[in-house]
């Protein structure tokens, strides 16, 4: 597959059994449907983002792709927890696309993300 943001190569690789795919230009990732939820629950999967953040930054700004698997058009996303979290998203396979260092970010939850959940579920439980 090629990847959606740059002129690399998407490449199959296995966290415990999990197939995910990652750029081999960019380093950014690519989960087919469920994945990264799959991925999200298990400890040290942050580990598959070799990126680093300076590669994610350089390509944050290119918005407009298309999904490698079905090729339409993809929407970006903004996680609910971390709002400085930005990744895309296909709405007809389901299939989302990390830039390098946004899924390790992403399972790293500082405390004062925490603490601003905390209040968002205190707020909604009054």
């Amino acid at each position: 597959m090629d990847c959606p943001k740059c002129i690399g190569e998407l490449d199959s690789h296995k966290f415990q059994d999990i197939e995910y795919f990652r750029c081999d230009a960019c380093e950014g990732l690519w989960f087919d449907m469920l994945v990264k939820e799959d991925l999200l629950a298990i400890k040290g999967s942050e580990s598959i983002d070799i990126g680093s953040d300076n590669q994610g930054e350089m390509l944050e700004d290119v918005r407009e792709i298309d999904c490698p698997k079905c090729h339409q058009r993809m929407v970006q996303m903004i996680d609910k927890d971390q709002f400085h979290i930005k990744y895309e998203c296909c709405q007809n396979c389901y299939g989302t696309f990390f830039d390098a260092s946004e899924f390790r970010d992403l399972k790293e939850h500082t405390v004062l993300e925490r603490f601003t959940q905390m209040l968002r579920t205190i707020g909604h439980n009054l």
